[in-house]
């Protein structure tokens, strides 16, 4: 698998807190140049972004970001923002509280939710398995699915740890049919994508991919 192969299942990410418009602006230059599957943003950067892209990338964008534990209709009205300002990708966290007090109805429902805000557009639903058991995100697979969303995803990048080829094997293990998966945090050379692919990531969520493209034609 080379180079352009993975960059065209990678979310190209900026999501650090002290991000500017001319860095979201690089991002979206490199998306493009690249040929990434998306540019991952903050939500306040979206419009300008569609504006700017003009369709020449899909744009994805984050909510309940990256704690998780606003309400469901707080994530909602984000999500129905962030399409109507032109995101084509959602990534939500979710309730991690409520996954371990055993309350799967809510969960369910809060993603049923932010997935019925989100239309059409894809969504993605970060589970942060660095704070999860084995049996937790097994259960997550179930939810992921039965509440209609596009992808499982590992981690936000913001918390005690990000993707584990481990994790990625246990979700393709148990995701049920139509669910696919997103690895992020952690992803930081050729050969970590590749494994991760290898595994079963349809997604992958990094920033280092294109700056290692970037240095291949430099020859670095």
């Amino acid at each position: 698998m080379d180079i352009k192969q993975l960059l065209s299942r990678v979310d190209h990410t900026l999501l650090k807190v002290d991000a500017t418009w001319a860095q979201i602006k690089q991002i979206c230059d490199d998306g493009v140049c690249y040929g990434t599957a998306s540019v991952c943003i903050p939500a306040s950067f979206v419009k300008r972004c569609s504006d700017y892209s003009e369709g020449r990338v899909k744009i994805c964008t984050v909510v309940g970001f990256p704690n998780g534990y606003s309400t469901p209709a707080a994530k909602a009205f984000e999500a129905r923002e962030a399409v109507g300002n032109g995101a084509d990708e959602v990534d939500m966290v979710i309730n991690i509280g409520a996954l371990k007090e055993g309350n799967y109805p809510f969960l369910e429902e809060e993603i049923r939710l932010v997935k019925s805000a989100c239309g059409d557009k894809i969504l993605k639903v970060i589970i942060e398995t660095c704070l999860l058991s084995d049996e937790e995100k097994i259960k997550m697979c179930e939810i992921c699915g039965k509440a209609g969303a596009d992808y499982i995803k590992t981690s936000t990048g913001f918390s005690t740890g990000g993707a584990t080829l481990a994790d990625v094997k246990l979700f393709a293990a148990n995701v049920p049919a139509g669910l696919k998966i997103k690895a992020a945090g952690g992803i930081s050379c050729i050969e970590d994508a590749v494994a991760f692919v290898e595994a079963g990531a349809d997604r992958l969520g990094t920033s280092r991919l294109v700056s290692i493209a970037k240095e291949m034609e430099k020859g670095v």
